[in-house]
């Protein structure tokens, strides 16, 4: 009998008290970080838009693409936007700013994962109660996750290549009154870093890979996702606690499938048993008319108890 394969599934957050996807059409995304909105590209955003333009007109700032490349341009602040100013997420305020791409510190729909991860660090910390969960965040960018993973008691270490990335995650941690839990911020490239802690023999309950599909480390390294990507994650597999733990992998703007992914982790992850989820990441405008899509996931954990509805592991189909 064919083994089963798992429903792909598509995780949305309508957003947040400081974060609301306002409207989206015509190839645009207009979005409020607290209480600044941006007018920005989305290339997956085909349908019109539900709003008048007037609506549109009351942006701060609107991201002007250059050519076919929606991450070359400008931002065009059509009211005063300060350098930065915060958005709150849980307990972590994060600084966002108008960067040169059209970032601006954030991703949004990420916080299904953030909380799928605090469920399972309070799993980990309700099995031993005198251990820190360790949670390792590579790729992390300006530390939403890793804030949020020491807030619910997590040992965390967030790996980033941009020293400037780790310095503003390091701002948000101060914006979050979080100065002391216990994070260390790397600057290093993942996979050198992911190897030397293979060496070293440590573990972790909780690992989140999110890798951007080209990038340079500190010392120039070159990052590819389709050529370094399966190899980070079987060292990552060998970092990972021999009982109860779990991976998050999330990957934006590129061509392929998140089945491609799921088969990746599957094979990474053979012999550990537990359940896999795959799918993609959305984020529902604010009166519900549409969803825009935004990156593929694949989520595991080892002992079965992630989500409702997920398949079991190596015997389902990936």
């Amino acid at each position: 009998m064919p083994a089963s394969k798992p429903p792909i599934s598509l995780i949305e957050t309508a957003g947040f008290q400081d974060y609301a996807l306002i409207d989206s059409g015509g190839g645009r995304k207009l979005e409020r970080f607290g209480r600044i909105v941006v007018d920005r590209p989305e290339a997956q955003a085909l349908w019109q838009p539900g709003l008048a333009r007037s609506a549109w007109e009351k942006a701060h700032a609107v991201f002007s693409a250059s050519g076919e490349d929606d991450e070359k341009g400008r931002w065009r602040v059509d009211k005063p936007v300060p350098d930065g100013w915060p958005v709150a997420i849980g307990e972590a305020t994060m600084t966002c700013r108008l960067q040169g791409l059209w970032h601006l510190g954030l991703f949004p729909e990420q916080m299904p994962h953030w909380q799928w991860m605090r469920d399972r660090i309070g799993r980990a910390r309700a099995h031993r109660p005198d251990q820190r969960p360790r949670v390792l965040n590579l790729f992390g960018y300006t530390g939403a996750a890793s804030l949020l993973a020491a807030a619910a008691g997590a040992e965390v270490t967030h790996v980033d290549a941009s020293k400037k990335s780790v310095s503003w995650a390091r701002e948000n941690q101060a914006a979050s009154k979080l100065s002391e839990t216990p994070v260390r911020w790397i600057v290093d490239d993942a996979s050198k870093f992911v190897a030397r802690e293979v060496r070293r023999g440590r573990i972790y309950d909780i690992i989140l890979v999110d890798p951007p599909k080209f990038g340079r480390g500190p010392a120039g390294e070159t990052w590819d996702l389709f050529a370094d990507l399966a190899p980070l994650l079987h060292d990552c597999a060998r970092l990972l606690a021999p009982e109860g733990s779990s991976m998050i992998l999330t990957v934006y703007a590129i061509r392929a499938s998140t089945l491609a992914f799921g088969q990746l982790m599957a094979d990474v992850l053979d012999g550990r048993g537990g359940v896999f989820d795959i799918g993609e990441l959305a984020i529902r405008e604010q009166g519900g008319r549409h969803a825009v899509p935004t990156s593929l996931f694949t989520r595991w954990c080892q002992d079965g108890m992630c989500n409702d509805g997920m398949m079991v592991g190596r015997g389902i189909g990936l």
